[in-house]
């Protein structure tokens, strides 16, 4: 089968993607095949797929980070042929081959079933920057967050998680403000429900002083770094922030201020081994509160060739919500 895989490099060489073919015996072992019919182009995506990062801790390895597909075979009694399922997260694409091919071998325990209603390329448009998204906002609402509270900003808002919690972010009640350095973007933000747009560079910098005005209720933040540290000082008395991300980088230059002084909590949310009861839930309530015509409205498609193009423009921050990917084969 015909597949996007990364080999190991050779010393002194960045390890980047190339299409070649790839037995089946050569992936790894597990329960279930799957016939892959979507999957996407997130950020990690795009530094496995280019070498930019060391996301890839196997060789070879099949990028693609999200599944959408129907069961083929499986030795589980947990899932039979014919299944419609989906996989995010659990290493995939980074130690155990990945999407970017028509067939994959995967643990049972991984599998999600498809939402009732929801089409394999909804799934695969929602992925795991929208999953990520949605449990962003479970977090904000197990600490005791309401719209009620104030506004929440979301950082990197025209990016595929920004995207996503802009639209559930503002279906469930709340003042959204979305913050970007695209101003270009800002009809399509104000379309998924962003009432306010805030310009990248009024955080980017990171953080003037120790406390600055309190402004966010809450915040989901995609960037990281300086960044974070920024909005951190304008978070109201008893706030928080969902940290997912790190496209500015990994550091937090911050003060224990906010922290120590307003009371506010970081709340980091992880989509990668989340435990399964917790994806089940964020899986059902995509399927119910997320605008299917905004997600629609967000999302474009492409083909596996055109793969290593868009990984190229995710990194420039040239791609805005979410890319699907169709898998042929």
């Amino acid at each position: 089968m015909r597949a996007l895989v990364v080999d190991k490099p050779e010393a002194g060489q960045t390890a980047r993607a190339a299409f070649r073919d790839l037995a089946e015996s050569e992936l790894p072992d597990g329960e279930v095949v799957v016939r892959v019919s979507h999957s996407t182009v997130n950020y990690k995506d795009g530094l496995a797929v280019t070498g930019r990062a060391p996301v890839v801790r196997r060789f070879p390895m099949v990028p693609g980070i999200d599944l959408v597909g129907l069961v083929e075979s499986s030795s589980s009694p947990q899932v039979k042929p014919g299944d419609a399922v989906l996989l995010n997260g659990w290493g995939l694409g980074e130690t155990h081959p990945g999407a970017y091919a028509p067939r994959a071998r995967v643990k049972a325990d991984w599998l999600v079933p498809l939402p009732q209603g929801m089409a394999p390329a909804e799934a695969a448009a929602i992925g795991t920057a929208g999953y990520t998204a949605m449990l962003c906002v479970m977090a904000l609402e197990r600490y005791g967050l309401t719209p009620d509270r104030g506004p929440v900003l979301v950082t990197g808002a025209a990016g595929g998680v920004g995207s996503v919690a802009i639209a559930l972010l503002s279906a469930l009640g709340w003042y959204v403000a979305a913050s970007t350095g695209r101003p270009e973007e800002q009809g399509y933000l104000e379309s998924l429900g962003a009432k306010e747009i805030v310009p990248r560079d009024r955080y980017a910098g990171g953080a003037a002083r120790p406390l600055g005005k309190e402004v966010w209720a809450a915040a989901v933040d995609t960037v990281g770094s300086k960044t974070l540290a920024g909005l951190l000082t304008e978070l109201r008395y008893g706030g928080a922030v969902a940290a997912c991300g790190l496209a500015q980088g990994m550091d937090l230059p911050a003060s224990v201020a906010p922290f120590i002084l307003r009371g506010v909590a970081l709340l980091g949310v992880d989509s990668v081994m989340a435990p399964r009861p917790l994806r089940l839930e964020a899986w059902s309530r995509l399927a119910q509160q997320l605008d299917r015509g905004k997600l629609a409205a967000m999302t474009k498609t492409i083909g596996l060739d055109q793969v290593p193009e868009t990984a190229e423009a995710i990194l420039a921050g040239r791609v805005r919500g979410r890319v699907v990917v169709e898998i042929g084969g």
